[in-house]
């Protein structure tokens, strides 16, 4: 989905909303101040403010906010323009507009339109509501916008999740910020960190309010709403507040208590109980705001559109779905005027609203609507004017000189005025002249006529293109100057004048003639202006004067370009001359320019000249571009561009741009063209990397290989794999479908041909530069002897208890596929005891159920030709001991008991790891623990009671465990009264000093490059022996690549991710004391792929 590029939701910040705005004192500047409207989601709606500029020097300034400090200037994008124009025609009217398109629901609330103009100010404020609230998922818009923190009950999910921004800043890092911002457009930073800074503070807990109102709530109009908190100490006074007004007990506000709640009921919520609401807990307070949502009202019968004509009464209609509900009759756009005065009359009934108007006239014409709260319904009205019909015609006369002149004219219908013109000029009223009607009747009179008086009357009715014309005679004396036109004394070459658009031409022409000629301006064919002027509010106009004749144009346009013909009439004779105007002007903005091709930070581009070049050559073009979903666009050349092709470079990739063009003439620059299509930025991946043979067969080769170092932004769909004989040129792709692993087998292959093999990447922006294996492969089986590669637990006895499963696998290489071969103790593995399965790079033992009778020693032969390798596995299945043998008490003195034993006839397959024993009294005989995981096969037990009768039991211990049965011993132990003399014997203590011993040697060892290696051994020694790591005779001090460790005589060496370089023959020496000892190992360190 589109991310917005501003964000209406943005109120006064809160730490601002006590503070004054300091504002010059009111004027009445605007004299036409915007409305507040409605609209639905995804709706367009424009606010429109005016001034008067009759008694300004300059343009005044606008700006627009929403709330009372968010400057919407910077906000403009795809959903908010800012427009100005000026009526030149008339230059008194200053016009801003605002439009917002495709309105989201957040974008509802106060807005105020403020005009300066030096010491003057006008402000004017007004809301917008957007119907449909939840209509659309819900973007954040400011602190103020608190329809934002609205539960939803049932979320619409859109198609495509959009990026919660908001959450990414709460949990980034101060130094990510700026970074979060370029990457998801964000423009107003320093507003969202001002928002998360106090968002932060207001993470505090609550002493007074276990749980706190939420920030907002929303209610149907005329529902109820329950507001509820819970409070720490329920003792506390707890006062509610509307707006800062306490909130007394009413039958529509009602308090509630339950436990520690404290519960606010509102019923029948109106309109005006949309406020801010808060609850005060001793010093503590907390605040929610309440919206009231107004059901919105539906057309349920459209206006149907009306064609009439002028006079006739037009009724409009519409029906609504709610009686008494709040509408607005709009024509074009504007809302109709229905006060006393206005020709407009509104009326309704229930459901029904009617636009009345008694009286049509032309300018009535256009598309009425009207809008509700849930939609709108619109109807085009046409008013025609009613035909011409001309019932008297004017007639051509002549009349002598000095005589009265009268014309006369009748049409229908009778109401339509008309005006009268003489050779093309407009004829007023007079002493002289006198212009009657009178219904159907018209009557031009002219007392006294003179020789100006003759010409080609033509009568206009007003509204129609038909006019009757007539030709009037004066006789006169032949006069003796005829008219002459003097542009000689212009020096305009060649009669052109050049003007600049939006500058003002005036032409004067000499003239002379006598009497004084007529004259008369025509463009081309047509008049263009043939009249004295009277009204200085025309554009283009002509006066003429005695000595000359002058053509003035306020403000030229591109269309007053052309030939002006001068006509000079008199008595005498009649002459004529042409001027040529040429306005000059910024030419048009070139078409839309058109993205031909695209790499990873460049594009190349073309467009088509501007259709109008403002008459002057074309210069050159800037150009401009911009991210899709910013609205800040750079320009990219200072030097003015030529051609009409440019490749703009350093862009970002996997990022969306738009591109557009401004011509320029010696004029200026035109307006922009508009942007390009958007595209994307994307480059190929780098080829991919460390292709290898992994296996040949006689009509197969088996391909390996690593991706690419640099994939971009347009990700990696996949690899394409080609080959070709060597000698030729002929590369066939092997894959039809891309494939997406970095292994492929090219099948088919002819047995003993030589071929090549290249690789390449595929993404959105195409192929790689191939990989190419460097030698040709023969396609022929290699034969590889075989190798049994034991896996280093399998390397000392494998252990499993009774009743475990067993699944041991065995990898090992050979070319073609090895023969596997079994015995155990020399003898064929039974099938039906043990499940072997081999493959071509495996072997598998598998016993379900261990017994006892599976252990032994596994012989594995792996046979390829005449090659042989074998290994051998050592399986031990181990059971519970049984117990000790033949218990007897040897000796009872005093408080002691001496007892001996045998051990067990059955260790269990495992070796005895201890013994525990256990005594009972005769009289209870429950059975007490003495001692466990004893080592020996005698104890003396004592601390004995006096006079009590014992008899002991002990039991086998194992690394399974306890033994299930114990042996008792026969007799009991009474342990007598009298005391008796135990002399202990005297022992020489025994001397535990030694040189070092290793206990467990180190053995060769096998790596892989890249992951960590191990190399272990044990040694004892007393005192503690000096251990030294060394790696090829020299000893390892202060390496970091290198870790030792030891721990009860285990000795640890670990190698940190090994390269072929480390290996070598390492060895430990351990030192005390009485002596030395040394082991030594050989690692050897292997590629990755085992090469």
């Amino acid at each position: 989905p589109d991310r917005p590029v501003w964000s209406l939701g943005e109120g006064q910040a809160p730490e601002d909303l006590d503070k004054t705005v300091d504002t010059p004192p009111l004027s009445s500047l605007l004299i036409e101040r915007p409305q507040g409207g409605s609209i639905t989601v995804g709706g367009d709606i424009s606010f429109v403010a005016k001034v008067e500029a009759q008694d300004l020097l300059r343009k005044p300034t606008i700006k627009w906010f929403k709330g009372k400090w968010m400057d919407l200037a910077s906000k403009t994008g795809k959903h908010l323009q800012l427009k100005e124009t000026f009526d030149r025609r008339t230059k008194v009217i200053h016009t801003f507009e605002m439009h917002i398109i495709k309105a989201k629901d957040n974008y509802a609330g106060n807005y105020r339109c403020e005009v300066t103009y030096k010491d003057k100010f006008d402000s004017c404020s007004f809301d917008l509501e957007v119907k449909g609230l939840f209509s659309e998922g819900h973007e954040d818009a400011g602190d103020l916008d608190f329809s934002g923190l609205l539960k939803h009950r049932e979320p619409k999910q859109d198609e495509t999740p959009e990026v919660d921004v908001w959450e990414i800043l709460k949990s980034a890092r101060p130094d990510q910020y700026e970074k979060i911002a370029f990457e998801y457009g964000i423009t107003d930073l320093r507003g969202l960190l001002k928002r998360l800074k106090k968002t932060k503070k207001e993470e505090k807990k609550s002493e007074a309010f276990s749980k706190k109102l939420d920030p907002a709530y929303q209610v149907d109009k005329g529902g109820k709403i329950r507001l509820v908190v819970d409070l720490t100490d329920p003792t506390v006074e707890l006062k509610w507040y509307k707006n800062g007004q306490e909130i007394r007990p009413t039958p529509k506000f009602i308090f509630e208590q339950k436990g520690t709640q404290r519960i606010l009921v509102i019923n029948n919520c109106g309109l005006n109980d949309d406020a801010a609401y808060s609850v005060a807990a001793g010093e503590e307070k907390c605040t929610t705001e309440l919206f009231v949502k107004e059901l919105p009202v539906k057309i349920t019968k459209e206006i149907e559109a009306v064609k009439t004509t002028v006079n006739e009464r037009i009724e409009l209609e519409c029906e609504v779905s709610e009686e008494g509900a709040q509408v607005k009759w709009c024509k074009n756009g504007v809302e109709v005027p229905t006060g006393p005065r206005s020709r407009y009359r509104v009326k309704s009934d229930g459901l029904k609203h009617w636009l009345i108007i008694d009286d049509a006239s032309k300018e009535d014409t256009g598309t009425f609507s009207l809008m509700a709260s849930g939609g709108t319904s619109e109807a085009k009205v046409q008013v025609e004017l009613k035909p011409l019909k001309i019932i008297q015609d004017l007639q051509d006369m002549t009349v002598l000189l000095g005589q009265p002149l009268k014309m006369h004219c009748e049409i229908f219908p009778g109401n339509v005025p008309g005006r009268w013109y003489r050779n093309g000029q407009l004829i007023q009223s007079n002493d002289r002249i006198n212009i009657l009607q009178r219904a159907k009747n018209h009557r031009l009179e002219i007392v006294n006529s003179t020789i100006h008086d003759a010409g080609d009357y033509t009568f206009v009715p007003e509204g129609y293109s038909q006019s009757l014309s007539l030709t009037c005679f004066l006789p006169c004396p032949v006069p003796t100057d005829p008219p002459r036109v003097h542009l000689e004394s212009l020096n305009f070459p060649d009669n052109t004048v050049t003007i600049v658009a939006g500058n003002k031409l005036r032409v004067e022409i000499p003239i002379s003639g006598e009497p004084a000629p007529r004259v008369v301006w025509m463009k081309g064919e047509r008049v263009k202006v043939q009249y004295v002027i009277l009204d200085s509010g025309h554009r283009v106009r002509a006066e003429t004067f005695p000595d000359h004749t002058s053509l003035t144009i306020d403000i030229a346009e591109k269309e007053d370009t052309g030939n002006y013909k001068i006509v000079l009439q008199n008595e005498a004779g009649e002459a004529g001359a042409c001027v040529k105007v040429k306005v000059v002007d910024i030419p048009d903005p070139p078409e839309v320019p058109l993205v031909t091709e695209v790499g990873g930070d460049w594009c190349s581009m073309t467009w088509e000249p501007p259709i109008y070049d403002g008459g002057s050559p074309i210069l050159g073009y800037f150009i401009e571009r911009k991210k899709k979903q910013s609205s800040r666009w750079m320009r990219l050349n200072f030097d003015l561009n030529k051609e009409t092709t440019f490749e703009p470079k350093k862009m970002i990739e996997g990022v969306p741009y738009e591109v557009r063009v401004f011509a320029v003439n010696a004029i200026g620059v035109s307006k922009p063209s508009e942007p390009s299509k958007a595209f994307v930025p994307l480059a190929v991946t780098s080829e991919p990397t460390m292709l290898v043979v992994d296996d040949v067969t006689d009509t197969t080769v088996t391909m390996k290989w690593r991706p690419p170092d640099t994939i971009g932004a347009a990700g990696l769909d996949g690899y394409l794999v080609e080959y070709c004989i060597e000698g030729t040129d002929d590369w066939r792709v092997t894959n039809k479908e891309l494939t997406e692993k970095t292994k492929y087998t090219i099948t088919g292959l002819p047995p003993e041909a030589k071929i090549l093999v290249r690789v390449r990447a595929i993404n959105a922006a195409g192929a790689s530069t191939p990989r190419t294996l460097q030698h040709s492969i023969l396609v022929k089986e290699v034969i590889e002897p075989p190798k049994i590669r034991i896996p280093r637990h399998l390397k000392q006895t494998y252990t499993r208890k009774v009743g475990e499963a067993v699944n041991l696998v065995i990898p090992f290489m050979g070319k073609p596929r090895p023969k596997v071969s079994w015995l155990k103790e020399g003898q064929t593995v039974d099938p039906t005891q043990v499940t072997i399965r081999n493959t071509d790079c495996d072997s598998i033992i598998f016993i379900r159920k261990a017994e006892r009778k599976h252990s032994g020693k596994y012989d594995m032969k792996v046979e390829v030709e005449n090659h042989v390798d074998t290994a051998i596995v050592d399986i031990q299945i181990v059971d519970l001991p049984g117990p000790p043998q033949c218990v007897k008490i040897d000796e009872v003195w005093g408080g002691n008991v001496a007892l001996d034993w045998t051990p067990p006839k059955d260790n269990g397959n495992a070796a005895i790891t201890g013994y525990t024993i256990q005594k009972a009294d005769k009289k209870t005989m429950e059975w007490y623990t003495c001692i466990e995981h004893y080592h020996r096969t005698c104890i003396t037990i004592t601390e004995l009671v006096v006079g009590n009768e014992y008899y002991f039991r002990i039991y086998s211990e194992n690394m399974v465990g306890l033994s299930e049965g114990a042996t008792q011993t026969k007799d009991s132990a009474l342990i007598i009264k009298e005391g008796m003399q135990l002399k202990n014997p005297e022992y020489i203590d025994h001397d535990f000093k030694e040189p070092p011993k290793f206990t467990q040697p180190l053995i060769n060892t096998f790596a892989i490059a890249g992951y960590n290696a191990t190399l272990n051994c044990s040694v004892r020694a007393n005192p503690r022996p000096k251990v030294i790591w060394m790696k090829n005779k020299i000893a390892i001090i202060d390496d970091p690549r290198y870790r030792m460790f030891s721990n009860q005589g285990v000795c640890t060496l670990e190698i940190r991710k090994p390269s072929p370089y480390d290996g070598g023959m390492y060895s430990c020496k351990a030192i005390n004391d009485l002596g030395d000892a040394l082991v030594e190992c050989k690692l050897e360190v292997k590629g990755q792929f085992g090469l």
